[in-house]
This record gives structure tokens, sequence and C-alpha cells, in this order.
């Protein structure tokens, strides 16, 4: 098997690909001891063609391909697809529209976060030849096994796909996967400027002292992971962030004293910047501060039992329907709505709230009861008796 290594080569497929329902898409990439992914092989396949191309290969442009990923009258199939779609994001080609056949699988009762193999086995009756799942993809050469190996994760994808579709269209949900790929392609959900590296943590005060400092060294964790394109763990771990933005030591003697930041840190390359990025967040703490969610009131006694049975609910809910539950709500959904009816949550948002979000409220209003059916439970309607005039 040869891949596609020359742009000619590559201009001569994609042009073939013009015109197509649909292709399935995967990389191969490497980012265990680096910030950036660095991509080392790209899988297309439609219905009618498919190929491995070789980014590494000296001289190759993927303007070609990365026109397809901007075409919108294309769909672009993927399985759990974020990280695929970060790499051509970063690449100025956000893959629109596109086709998750992992978050479609969980609408379509194959469980949570099914594998790629799995959804193979289960929906083609085909086993995948593992055998070169370790492969290092960045090197040269790739033998004709591991270049099979990688073809296969697009092949079947492009078979198994239409019948997935087709499955949700029957069943009414392929407008809930749909509605799915819209945060997916979203390229905020991929922004990586380091004066917002904050939202990925979760700050643990509110006073602007400790905001201005944790928002400053997260900054200053991500410029740096940039600029020596090292993982953001290798430069300070997430804990340390914290412990920073909590004791805001402003000289290298202070740096040493945490539990939190490494050993000898203050003498390091890193300290005086990582100190100049604390003083200058202290400078005007409350300018600098980032603005967050205050803390609501504590939940009512009640609402650790109403979280417990909201559970129970949105199990039922998502085997009645053959939906995976995690599709449906997160824990901390079911505690927004055990606190507050009017809760911003995707629970009671759109197709969700159809699903289970509007069941939830009647439970709380005791309009719903759960019933022990043998070992099933069941939802039923609650009767209530007329009271006498």
């Amino acid at each position: 098997m040869t891949p596609i290594t020359t742009t000619a080569e590559l201009a001569e497929f994609c042009n073939g690909l013009k015109g197509q329902p649909f292709i399935a898409v995967d990389t191969e990439f490497m980012r265990e001891t680096t910030y950036w992914p660095k991509l080392c092989l790209i899988q297309v396949a439609s219905p009618v063609s498919d190929a491995v191309i070789d980014p590494l290969a000296d001289g190759l442009d993927l303007e070609p391909l990365l026109e397809l990923m901007r075409d919108e009258t294309l769909l672009k199939v993927f399985h759990a697809a974020r990280q695929d779609v970060e790499i051509f994001n970063n690449l100025k080609a956000m893959p629109t529209p596109l086709f998750d056949t992992q978050v479609a699988g969980m609408a379509a009762g194959f469980g949570e976060q099914i594998a790629y193999d799995a959804l193979v086995r289960q929906m083609l009756k085909i086993e995948i030849d593992k055998s070169s799942r370790f492969t290092d993809w960045a090197r040269r050469p790739l033998t004709d096994a591991q270049l099979a190996y990688a073809l296969a994760d697009v092949t079947h994808l492009a078979r198994l796909f239409p019948v997935l579709r087709d499955r949700l269209q029957e069943s009414g949900r392929l407008a809930w996967v749909e509605e799915e790929m819209k945060a997916l392609s979203d390229p905020a959900a991929y922004d990586v400027d380091p004066e917002k590296a904050w939202r990925r943590l979760r700050p643990r005060k509110t006073q602007a002292k400790y905001l201005a400092v944790f928002k400053s060294v997260s900054a200053w964790r991500e410029r740096t992971a940039q600029q020596r394109d090292q993982p953001r763990g290798r430069i300070l771990k997430d804990e340390a962030i914290d412990e920073l933005a909590t004791q805001a030591p402003t000289s290298l003697e202070g740096l040493n004293t945490l539990r939190g930041v490494p050993k000898g840190f203050g003498g390091s390359k890193f300290g005086p910047d990582l100190i100049a990025a604390i003083k200058a967040a202290l400078a005007d703490p409350e300018g600098y501060a980032p603005v967050v969610d205050k803390p609501g009131p504590p939940p009512p006694p009640s609402a650790g039992a109403v979280v417990e049975l909201l559970k129970v609910l949105l199990k039922a809910r998502a085997e009645e329907a053959g939906v995976a539950s995690k599709l449906i709500a997160t824990v901390s959904d079911l505690e927004k709505i055990a606190a507050d009816d009017e809760a911003d949550t995707p629970a009671l948002q759109g197709w969700r709230r159809e699903a289970f979000g509007s069941d939830a409220l009647k439970i709380k209003r005791g309009e719903l009861a759960l019933v022990l059916d043998g070992t099933k439970v069941r939802v039923v309607e609650v009767r209530r008796t007329p009271r006498p005039a």
C-alpha cells in the first residue's frame, strides 16, 4: 500500500471526492511530549474511493484536502471527533458540517462513548485487527500492515455511517445528533488564547486577588507551553495554579516554599517570568480578575434526595429510549434541576427536555412517581384525588 505523498496526487484524489455525499476521516497524531499535536497520517474514505495521506512527506501541501474540510456541501464523518477536529481547526479548516459516530452510537443505544472497534463489531460484524494499534506514527517508513490498519479506520466507518444514520432517522433521533454537532464544530471550543486558559480549570475562590493571579498564571503557563511546544503539565501542574493564586508569592524564594511548585522552580529559567506574571496581576486585581459566577444559595436539605430520585428517573428514561444516559444529562445537570426548576442546563433544553427534563420537573412537583415492577423501574402518572367540597 502506497500513501499519497505529493501535492499533485492529493489534488487528484480530492477532486474525485467532490460531489460525494460524505467522506469518512481519521487522523493519526502524536502529542505525548508536545503542546501542539504532530499530525502524522490522514485517512479518508468515500463511497467510491479511499486513501492514506502522509502529511510528513517533503513538499506535500495539504490545501486540496483542507479545501474539502471547509466545503459546507460535503459531510465529514468522524468517530470520537474532538481531537481530529482540533487538528483541522489548527490548520484553519474547521470540518463543517460533521457527524460523529460515537455521539450517534450513544443516541442509537450502543452505550456511553462506544469505541470504534466495538461499533464496527456490533454493526458490521467485523473484527478489527489491533496488531498495529500502538504504532509510532511519526516513524518512516510505515509498513503495509500499519497503513492497512490506519485505512481500516475510515473504510469501515464509510460503511457503517449510512446504516447508523438510517437507524437514527427511523427512530426520530437524527436531529438529536445534529444538535450535538453544533457544539462540536464551534471554533470557540478549541480556542487556545492564553488569556482564556483559566476557563479550562476550576477556580475555588471568587476574591479578585485570587482570580487575578489564577488567570495570570494560567495564561503564563499556556503561553509558555505553546512557545516551547510542551504539554501544559510539564510546565506546571493544574493544582499548582490554585496554590499560586492562593499564596500569591512575589519573590523567587516564595515560589520554592510552595508544595505544588517543582523543587528549585524559583531558580529555573521559568521563575522570573512567573513572578512577573503574578506581580502584573496584583498591580490591578480588580481590573484583571475574570468574571465568574458567584455560588448560589446552598441547596435545600431535600436536594440530595431529589438528585437521587432524578438519577433513577434518568436511568429509567434512558433505558426506555435505548440511549446512553450520559448523553441526556450529567450529575451536575441533575443537581441544578434539583435546586432550580428554571436552571440553565442542557437537560432542560431541546430534545433533552423532551426526553427527560420535562419529566424531571414533574417528579419534583409530585405529578409522576417511580414504581418498581419486578426488577424494572416504571414511571407512572400520579392521579390526584379531588378534595371534597
